[in-house]
């Protein structure tokens, strides 16, 4: 692998030319240099000491936690990198762990790729995807922009496990690592869940809600969603303990039945109540499924039972003494219509951005940057 001797701040761009930055290219391809993405701050990361640095958890909790939580903390959900360049071309290269690209109710997009955004005077805007053929992937993700430096935002895979990520830009162009989300230190949200929180049915990246919200929040977050997989159990706690976040949003219905919700939501909470005092913890219900209104009896087996257990352990914890404890209803969560649900229980975009509507009335009041 080709790489330049570059010192202290500068790298090289091109003709000679020194221009500032904190970057050194992994190798150069003609009129290209390289630059892997862990130089640039890879955010969504809840510990440093992973097995493998897109892992979701850290190296201890392999036969800590169940073979399908760590197998599933193997995917790169939720990760991103904010940079900032003046390149009129953006190439991307990655390569994946899993040969198999998408799933039945999923795009390969959205498993296996690269979603794209970029900073404007309104927000965040979407600009380009990287669509995986491969196991690894060289991609140009967008070409002939408009002169000009600016901020940009790509997310990693949600269903699939990252090897590496490299940005490819032209050797006259400069990268750096993009500054903070705004004013204060913005703690991340942490969300914990099943497989709607890490992603499925997202067409891509960038449109499961809790990426909308950090976008439209400008927020860090951290994607501990498990597909199946996520059950409240003591040791997930424990786990979730160690991280210091803004707040706490737990929304692990779809993987419990009552019995579970009654046994193990109210020690959850207490686990991370007693590491964080005074930190707000969201607890959410089960979405509706969007084919219970006709099919019979799958409204009172899948929702009524449990979301009144919920809503007893939340009581519960509130009369003990918990003023930082929130909760947020699954009623409306997809919306009304069934447009928001790809398969009656995973959601679409359309789903997503529903979620991240009602989840943005009970997180914006709570998102205060500490000075």
């Amino acid at each position: 692998m080709f790489c330049l001797p570059f010192f202290a701040s500068t790298v090289l761009a091109g003709a000679g030319e020194i221009l500032n930055s904190t970057l050194t290219p992994s190798r150069s391809e003609g009129s290209n240099f390289w630059f892997d993405i862990r130089q640039l701050n890879v955010e969504g990361r809840g510990w440093n000491d992973t097995k493998a640095f897109y892992d979701r958890l850290p190296a201890k909790a392999e036969g800590l936690v169940r073979q399908p939580v760590w197998e599933l903390s193997r995917n790169s959900a939720g990760m991103c990198v904010r940079f900032v360049t003046d390149a009129t071309i953006l190439r991307a290269r990655w390569a994946l762990t899993d040969p198999w690209l998408y799933l039945p109710n999923m795009t390969a997009i959205g498993k296996s790729g690269l979603d794209l955004y970029v900073k404007t005077e309104k927000g965040w805007h979407w600009l380009a995807v990287g669509q995986p053929t491969a196991q690894t992937n060289d991609v140009t993700l967008v070409e002939n922009l408009v002169p000009g430096k600016r901020e940009y935002l790509l997310y990693l895979p949600l269903y699939n496990g990252t090897k590496f990520v490299e940005l490819g830009i032209p050797t006259n162009a400069i990268i750096e690592k993009a500054g903070p989300w705004g004013p204060g230190v913005r703690k991340p949200m942490v969300f914990y869940g099943t497989s709607i929180l890490q992603g499925l049915s997202a067409s891509r990246p960038g449109m499961v809600h809790n990426a909308i919200l950090g976008r439209r929040f400008n927020w860090p977050t951290i994607n501990l969603g498990f597909s199946g997989n996520g059950k409240m159990e003591p040791e997930m706690a424990d786990l979730l303990a160690e991280l210091d976040p803004s707040v706490y949003v737990l929304d692990c219905l779809p993987n419990l039945v009552a019995d579970e919700i009654k046994e193990r939501v109210e020690p959850f909470v207490r686990k991370l109540r007693a590491a964080h005092p005074d930190t707000p913890i969201v607890l959410v219900e089960d979405r509706t499924m969007q084919d219970s209104f006709l099919i019979a009896g799958r409204m009172e087996y899948y929702h009524l039972k449990d979301r009144a257990e919920l809503k007893a352990a939340y009581e519960r914890l509130k009369k003990s003494g918990d003023k930082n404890l929130y909760y947020i209803p699954g009623e409306h969560l997809f919306g009304d219509d069934g447009e928001g649900s790809v398969d009656a229980s995973h959601a679409t975009d359309l789903g997503f951005t529903r979620q991240a509507d009602i989840f943005a009335g009970v997180l914006g009041p709570l998102l205060t940057p500490k000075k």
